[in-house]
């Protein structure tokens, strides 16, 4: 390990350029994938596992027959155009935190003062939400859902909704274990949480170990109770583990820190604004199958489903990218910022590539597992769902590449712009052309999907291309936000 500038005299920086300089590149960029993997693989399996708590819910919902299933996808993707936003705002807590570890290594208050304004902003954006989702059924009506379904759907948010506090307060703390390159502590959490998910869902869904069988409500439940579980586990790991405890997170927890608290939401709200695009664009999506029929929503929630879970190993290392480009970011290391994009983009196009191919060629084998049991009302679903997933199959490599791309530019504390081009993609090409191929053209679902890999393929072409601009302007001195 090179030594501090800060800590060499004369003689001593002349040495460690030398070491530097003999350095083989290939070895440095090794060392990078070792880092980025080392760092990426935790988070992945974290991300697997909190999608998981959802994929648990819709294969349970699949269980209870199609027209459950559809009225579950509404309301989860209802609840989920919401929760996003808060999810983006505390998002600017992981580039704050690694741009300041890169430039002070040892920093505690600094970092400190980020996740306790976390918790503020997480809590400042729940309370709204909450008010919001507790109109649903209305709101579904509204844009054009059967009322049979928005009803059903309504009942399931009006459980699930109260989760979202917790889990944003999880976000806050895997957002600093992860900044300090030690996420392994949010792993074990979210992989306990799986297995209570699965139970308290199970149980309060079909009614197991005396309790009533309440349906979609039950899964709501089921699923604000892991969110709670998820927040203490984590909480108290950071409580007392010696490698945490010395920042003292909760301590004074009320005072407030409007500077900092102001600097997460100028960060944050792009951030925000990008995935409320991101996600809208996706929700609507399936708002416009519920248009179709109720079989085209069950199809589309199943495909988009396994689409997400595959899209967890992607954002892993553009969570990885954010911290290893920041850190970089924060010294002043050019090299370095460039190092740690390009190697996690260049893991997740090989990834791609494999995904891609499962899709293509094993699609059916993927769609069942979310119908046992035999249900002949079911094949139809099945067999439209098959047909959803060889387009996600088409568009991997793009969806891979505007999620790296974001997490490149998140560790720039770029936000802004890319906000402004999730926009561009998704609501002004992909969704029109969507929603054109689907209905005046007579494509339905299939014209939906291809709507889906166009936006994502505009998204990726213009982020990569900002981040290459950015490397040959040298755009990446640190010091304020950039925009």
């Amino acid at each position: 390990m090179v030594a501090p500038a800060a800590a060499l005299g004369y003689n001593g920086l002349i040495m460690n350029a030398m070491a530097e300089l003999t350095v083989p590149p290939r070895a440095v960029w090794g060392a990078e994938v070792r880092a980025t993997l080392q760092l990426a693989w935790p988070l992945i399996l974290t991300n697997l596992a909190q999608v998981g708590l959802g994929a648990t819910d819709v294969v349970m919902m699949g269980w209870l027959g199609p027209d459950v299933l559809a009225a579950g996808a509404l309301a989860t993707n209802l609840n989920f155009a919401f929760a996003i936003f808060g999810i983006g705002l505390v998002a600017a807590t992981s580039p704050l935190i690694a741009r300041e570890l890169g430039r002070r290594r040892h920093s505690v208050r600094d970092v400190r003062r980020t996740v306790r304004q976390g918790f503020w902003a997480a809590a400042s954006i729940a309370i709204p939400i909450w008010l919001v989702l507790w109109q649903a059924e209305s709101i579904l009506i509204a844009l054009g859902q059967e009322p049979r379904l928005a009803a059903q759907a309504a009942g399931y948010v009006h459980t699930l909704q109260w989760s979202l506090l917790p889990f944003l307060g999880n976000t806050v703390l895997r957002n600093f274990v992860s900044a300090l390159e030690r996420p392994l502590a949010a792993l074990w959490a979210g992989g306990f949480a799986l297995l209570v998910n699965a139970m308290l869902v199970w149980s309060l869904m079909f009614g197991h170990f005396g309790l009533p069988a309440l349906g979609l409500p039950g899964a709501g439940i089921g699923t604000t109770l892991t969110s709670c579980f998820l927040f203490a586990a984590l909480a108290v790991t950071v409580s007392v583990d010696r490698r945490f405890r010395r920042y003292h997170l909760f301590g004074r927890l009320w005072r407030a820190d409007w500077l900092r608290y102001r600097q997460i939401w100028k960060l944050g709200l792009p951030i925000a604004l990008s995935l409320v695009f991101e996600v809208g664009f996706f929700n609507a999506s399936t708002f416009l199958m519920g248009l179709i029929g109720p079989q085209s929503v069950a199809a589309h929630a199943v495909a988009t489903q396994i689409m997400a879970l595959s899209f967890m190993v992607p954002l892993g290392l553009g969570m990885a990218a954010t911290v290893r480009v920041g850190r970089a970011y924060g010294a002043g290391d050019w090299q370095g910022v460039a190092r740690g994009g390009w190697t996690a983009f260049a893991l997740a196009m090989a990834y791609a590539c494999c995904t891609a191919a499962a899709m293509l060629g094993a699609g059916r084998a993927l769609v069942s597992v979310f119908f046992v049991g035999g249900i002949p009302a079911a094949e139809p679903v099945i067999a439209l769902a098959v047909t959803f997933l060889m387009f996600g199959g088409l568009f991997q490599l793009v969806d891979g590449g505007q999620a790296l791309a974001m997490g490149m530019l998140r560790g720039l504390h770029d936000t802004r712009v890319p906000m402004l081009v999730a926009g561009l993609g998704y609501w002004v090409i992909g969704l029109p052309l969507g929603v054109l191929l689907a209905f005046p053209i007579g494509l339905k679902g299939v014209g939906i999907w291809i709507g889906i890999a166009a936006g994502l393929a505009v998204v990726a072409v213009m982020l990569i291309h900002r981040w290459i601009v950015r490397g040959r302007l040298g755009l990446v001195p640190a010091g304020p936000t950039a925009g």
